[in-house]
């Protein structure tokens, strides 16, 4: 089992440990050229690795008994005329864990009648979790930080073949104390949840799909933080999943707002644009 919230969602905790059982009996199973084999196309657009669809299917079989509908990274949107609907990211950080890298993590987010009520994250390679409802208060607390210089931020990595992104990247890096790249973003949300790490960003290349951050939706606000996005597009439930969002995780909504302003003026400013 990956936890004992005994509050959770049982749907929550089942996709949950269908996902972390799944991902063990896969790099078990396979080697890394096998599991970082693309065997389809997403949802999403993107190519699915073998370690995806092995983990998914697990999941959405799992899940299968609970009735709900299902928003996931590859299979996309799978209705079955409930109210509730989980939006789940069966394996976040896939190409981590297809080739041994320990950072991978399950994330997945309750949404009742359209609005996202509970939200549960777990690192894969070593079953730490975190659960959070948005009306409960919640262990978890952020670092406080409110400003970006002397911080310590996660980053996807840098898009140096795009001027705007890399120049929003260096911006941001620039002012920071430390900076990490984890490849992650589920697993890094959470990390700002509980205070690790004081925010983390997509520096302007609007890469993360509603699965990405739906958990972090519920999670950082119940720890004192915030999730926003740099165009100011708001996070909502929805069921395509070809919409795009920056993503910016922060531990108070002024770092979050001075992360955003700072990424935007960098992007736009760059020469080309």
């Amino acid at each position: 089992m990956t936890s004992t919230h005994e509050d959770a969602h049982p749907a929550l905790i089942a996709a949950a440990d269908a996902a972390l059982a799944a991902y063990t009996r896969a790099r078990a199973a396979h080697g890394r050229e096998e599991l970082a084999e693309t065997v389809a196309e997403g949802a999403d657009g993107t190519p699915t690795m073998r370690i995806d669809r092995l983990v998914e299917d697990a999941v959405l079989a799992a899940l299968a008994p609970y009735h709900v509908n299902v928003l996931s990274e590859e299979s996309g949107w799978i209705d079955d005329g409930s109210e509730i609907s989980l939006v789940i990211d069966p394996l976040d950080g896939s190409a981590n864990g297809a080739a041994g890298v320990p950072l991978t993590a399950f994330a997945g987010a309750v949404s009742v009648a359209g609005e996202f009520t509970e939200a549960f994250t777990v690192w894969l390679d070593t079953g730490r979790s975190w659960w959070a409802h948005r009306d409960r208060p919640t262990p978890y607390r952020t670092s406080g930080r409110r400003e970006l210089t002397g911080s310590a931020i996660s980053m996807l990595r840098p898009h140096t073949a795009k001027p705007g992104p890399a120049a929003a990247w260096w911006a941001a890096a620039s002012r920071a104390h430390r900076v990490r790249i984890l490849s992650t973003t589920c697993l890094e949300a959470a990390l700002v949840a509980e205070g690790a790490v004081d925010a983390f960003a997509d520096a302007c290349s609007d890469t993360h799909r509603l699965v990405d951050l739906a958990a972090a939706a519920v999670m950082l606000p119940a720890a004192g933080g915030t999730v926003l996005d740099v165009k100011g597009r708001p996070l909502t439930f929805d069921t395509d999943l070809t919409r795009r969002w920056s993503g910016v995780v922060a531990a108070t909504p002024e770092l979050g707002a001075e992360l955003v302003a700072v990424l935007a003026e960098a992007a736009d400013t760059t020469p080309g644009r």
